[in-house]
């Protein structure tokens, strides 16, 4: 098949996705019944044996499809109220646990079953996914190349000779492959999302302990996170929010205070010399990829250094974080060596050159690397990097598994270690056909800044519109928050309304003050704004509002960017209630002009159009 005719071939038969499948539900068009026993037919008939380790039975697949039809029917709508993933299959990584199957993390050696799901796969299924199965992995989740398995090498879904990525590698083709509509994989270096670039995908790396890891067998315990496949980024960022939340059972789950979203174009870092190992066409399609981004309007780009990133990458295989590896195998590594594959065991008994000095040692240097990074980037808005180096072969990996491994990592390996969120979406194909990637990175809580923008470029590269479901989804709060009233320049749409969404506001209500303000135009104001005044009689007005809810840490400074002769008091709302809102100076009053009877801001300023 030539490149071109592939690349017609994904643009001209896209995938399913998340939304709709749900939105064929509530047409009537589909069932889960009727989506289930299409993709089992699909499976049995898809030469792709090598993808799964174990799948539910299709006897027991079939009768929870049924009852969700069964459901469908007697509650209709309202399913997708409190089932937000109502019906949607999905595959699980086989170093993730589900309840009464066999976890192996591709060691049959290792398999044993659990009797409790892990938390996210609960959640997920209380969210009313349906588990199709469990998925080949490199063992171990040791690999970027998926070829570490004793269940097979995973093929590529678009080019079988080539390598489908690891250590998620049978997760990332069973969504490829449309055998499920999304998929969780775990990522130490970079197994979220390298498979998400070889298989044209986007893979979300979110923030550490943001998704719970109880239930999940680590590579690196202080590292590790569960991640997420889809076909676009609204799908993953859907899952998400299904999957999310403190999990007080998991030592390392957390939850992460969330950094606002940007409305005034994207400060990018870039690397200062790409690294692609003499890979011409990954290179050629990374700078188209850029050069698209970089003409969108209010995108600036900044080249920075690299060498802190790749140097803290060196401390995850050739550093004393091995030794979390062997650690995660325990005794089990002593006692099955033989049943441990020979690259795997061979980089696991590297841990053996280490003691508790190297790993102190280690720590320090990666805080020195960390805060040499958050200098470089300390004033943009995230990363940018190819998603891997270059696109290997099966036999090219097989004849060099160490070398080709770690050529893949090098704009992964770092984004655990420095505490950073990822996002890997598709980008422009390269000139002989194969898919590449880019990945947006960004600090600790970055997850939604980085969702909005992947969504806005994966459009941009040729992916549907997006970007408006996750703008509209953000996790929920977890924190202290306030909430503001607001009735001019601060409005939806309105010029000033971007300072809300910078500081991680979200839209609480739309509503009214009560009838004892009067509101004015103010005069030589930029951009302009109107001045909210409560009065002492009768002859005030309800006027429109809005009421937004924000952090409370952020409140400050918004605070402090308002500028006289406006200010922060207390607004009172039509249902009797307060909020904290804009008040004006009486000062300021002398020269503007009453324009309460167009009882909002909008009113008049379309009146004057």
């Amino acid at each position: 098949m030539s490149a071109n005719t592939l690349r017609q071939n994904s643009a001209q038969s896209p995938q399913r996705t998340i939304a709709d499948v749900l939105a064929s539900y509530r047409a009537g068009s589909l069932t889960p019944g009727k989506l289930i026993g299409d993709l089992l037919t699909q499976i049995d008939h898809a030469d792709r044996d090598e993808v799964w380790i174990s799948r539910v039975p299709a006897k027991t697949l079939k009768q929870q499809a049924a009852a969700l039809d069964l459901m469908l029917q007697i509650k209709g709508e309202a399913v997708f109220e409190s089932l937000p993933l109502f019906g949607i299959p999905f595959a699980v990584k086989d170093n993730i646990d589900v309840a009464d199957m066999s976890t192996t993390a591709a060691c049959p050696e290792f398999s044993h079953v659990p009797k409790v799901s892990a938390t996210v796969v609960a959640r997920l299924q209380q969210a009313g996914a349906l588990l199709v199965g469990k998925t080949n992995l490199d063992q171990f989740a040791t690999g970027l190349v998926g070829v570490r398995s004793p269940y097979g090498a995973v093929r590529n879904s678009l080019r079988p000779e080539y390598v489908s990525g690891g250590s998620s590698s049978g997760s990332a083709v069973a969504v490829a492959l449309g055998q499920v509509l999304f998929s969780l994989g775990t990522d130490t270096a970079g197994s979220g999302r390298v498979p998400a670039a070889f298989n044209n995908l986007v893979g979300l790396k979110p923030t550490r302990g943001l998704l719970s890891a109880s239930g999940m067998l680590p590579a690196c315990r202080t590292l590790d996170c569960i991640s997420i496949f889809a076909h676009d980024v609204a799908d993953a960022w859907r899952v998400l929010q299904s999957a999310a939340g403190f999990d007080a059972g998991d030592a390392y789950s957390r939850s992460p205070l969330m950094l606002g979203v940007k409305r005034r174009g994207y400060r990018i870092a870039v690397p200062q010399k790409p690294e692609f190992y003499g890979d011409d066409n990954a290179r050629l399609a990374y700078e188209q990829a850029l050069e698209k981004i970089t003409a969108m309007p209010g995108v600036s780009i900044t080249h920075i250094p690299f060498d802190a990133f790749t140097d803290a990458a060196q401390l995850l295989y050739q550093g004393p974080w091995v030794a979390e590896r062997r650690a995660a195998l325990g005794a089990f590594f002593e006692s099955h060596k033989e049943a441990i594959h020979p690259v795997v065991r061979e980089i696991t008994e590297q841990s053996d050159k280490f003691d508790a000095v190297d790993a102190f040692n280690g720590q320090y240097r990666l805080a020195e690397l960390r805060r040499e990074a958050e200098t470089l980037l300390q004033n943009t808005d995230l990363l940018l990097v190819p998603t891997t180096t270059t696109m290997p072969t099966i036999a090219a990996v097989e004849a060099d598994p160490i070398v080709r491994n770690s050529q893949l990592g090098y704009y992964t390996n770092f984004v655990n270690l420095m505490d950073m969120a990822a996002l890997a979406i598709p980008a422009v194909w390269r000139k002989d056909g194969l898919p590449a990637g880019i990945t947006l990175i960004g600090p600790a809580g970055s997850d939604h800044l980085l969702a909005e923008a992947g969504a806005q470029f994966q459009q941009l590269l040729g992916g549907a519109a997006q970007a408006d479901a996750v703008a509209a989804a953000p996790l929920p709060f977890n924190e202290p928050t306030v909430k503001v009233g607001v009735v001019g320049a601060h409005l939806s749409g309105q010029p000033l309304n971007w300072q809300l969404l910078e500081a991680g506001a979200r839209l609480h209500a739309s509503t009214t003050t009560s009838k004892h303000y009067r509101l004015y135009a103010l005069a030589n104001t930029t951009p302009a704004k109107p001045g909210l005044v409560r009065t002492n009689g009768d002859d005030g007005a309800a006027i429109v509002s809005e009421v937004w809810e924000m952090p409370l840490r952020n409140f400050g400074s918004f605070v402090a960017a308002i500028p006289a002769p406006l200010g922060i008091g207390t607004m009172e709302l039509a249902d009797g209630s307060s909020v904290k809102g804009f008040i004006c100076e009486p000062a300021a009053l002398d020269n503007a002009r009453d324009i309460t009877g167009y009882g909002s801001w909008t009113a008049y300023l379309a009146a004057k159009i």
